[in-house]
């Protein structure tokens, strides 16, 4: 009996003081319900809306119509128009499209080929064979928008036309860029250098100043004439090294066991991750100012954390997710830097072609040292 009646004393006593913590409360309710709408809202396979560019050489009524057939499919949506193939390519590798069609002068001619074909005049009695109708030129380094668009190599054209056409012969011919092996591993490779330093930089950084005020150092702080942004600074900059040696391991081995390709400058890589440690650094300093123990710290990790994984573009393409998982996703570091290190390890950009990621992740950085450092007071409470 007595045994009993302590255990109900504990009971009452954890019921009690997890009432009194409001952010373990709040973490037990928010994550599940988290975790619910991300996988069951935000996270969709099923792509649509993949945006694109056109290069119209034909530019007549015929070619109007194609791309409002293809449109029709809502597998794509066509968002900028081009004069040249270099100038789309240029896009692509900006991640500013993820393909482009290129249509060609004689698109009436190649169509009237597969209607006459479909109607069972063979190419060796009309002395002559059937071709694609159009191009796609696309991004394969995301091996789901890559197939979402494969998937429209066959497309039928008989309601545009009116009449049967050749099933023989592809409706469109497919040329993927970056990956035209479709490995899914060269895409998986590079993303995960986001997620690791998302996880490690901000885990280390967040217990930072909590540390400090459990292990009783901030009243050393107290009496030496140490600024709050330089306490800030002098925080992140160790971390800085660590996560320099994590990027270095995940592309090198990535490299060398999975011949992952490393086609960018060394340089404009470096200069990318620098300015994603340091914003990842810096929230993990606002987060140590807010929680009030090392728990709550590790607690608010995990709740950037799962946003991090799951809507940055690492494991599901950002044209699957509906408008307002893109706008949660635009606020995280790791979609910005996701796109950087893409860009330049698999597509040979220089990030300053991509200044919206740059200029984002730059004033995320100087917001995250001047909250930081305003919230930061240099004394015991």
């Amino acid at each position: 009996m007595n045994s009993l009646l302590r255990i109900q004393a504990i009971f009452i006593k954890e019921l009690t003081q997890l009432k009194r913590d409001k952010m373990t409360f709040g973490m037990v309710v928010m994550l599940p319900l988290i975790q619910l709408l991300l996988f069951g809202y935000a996270i969709n396979s099923n792509i649509r809306d993949i945006p694109v560019g056109v290069v119209d050489h034909s530019r007549t009524g015929l070619s109007r119509v194609l791309m409002q057939t293809i449109s029709a499919t809502q597998v794509v949506k066509f968002t900028e128009h081009y004069t040249s193939e270099q100038q789309a390519v240029t896009a692509i590798a900006r991640a500013e499209i993820r393909a482009v069609l290129v249509i060609p002068k004689d698109v009436s001619q190649r169509l009237a080929r597969h209607r006459t074909l479909g109607l069972g005049t063979t190419s060796s009695t009309k002395g002559e064979t059937s071709r694609p109708i159009a191009q796609w030129v696309v991004d394969g380094s995301d091996t789901v928008i890559a197939a979402a668009i494969k998937g429209l190599r066959n497309m039928p054209l008989s309601e545009l036309l009116r009449k049967p056409v050749n099933r023989n012969t592809p409706t469109f011919e497919v040329a993927l860029f970056y990956n035209p092996e479709q490995r899914t591993v060269v895409n998986i490779v590079p993303g995960l250098v986001g997620v690791i330093l998302t996880m490690t930089m901000i885990m280390f950084t967040s217990a930072a100043i909590v540390r400090e005020r459990e292990r009783g150092n901030l009243e050393m702080l107290i009496t030496t004439p140490v600024r709050p942004v330089e306490l800030m600074l002098g925080k992140i900059i160790p971390y800085m090294f660590i996560g320099a040696i994590q990027v270095i391991i995940i592309l090198g081995l990535g490299h060398i066991i999975f011949n992952v390709p490393i086609n960018g400058s060394l340089l404009q890589l470096a200069d990318a991750t620098f300015l994603f440690i340091t914003a990842s650094l810096t929230l993990g300093l606002v987060i140590s100012t807010i929680a009030k123990n090392q728990l709550q710290s590790m607690q608010m990790t995990v709740f950037v954390l799962l946003p991090s994984i799951l809507l940055s573009g690492f494991m599901f393409p950002y044209e699957g997710m509906p408008v307002v998982a893109q706008y949660i996703s635009e606020a995280l570091p790791a979609t910005h830097y996701i796109r950087l290190i893409r860009g330049v390890v698999l597509r040979d950009v220089h990030i300053f072609e991509m200044t919206f990621d740059v200029y984002w992740l730059s004033i995320f950085t100087l917001a995250g040292l001047v909250v930081a450092s305003l919230r930061f007071k240099k004394n015991l409470d």
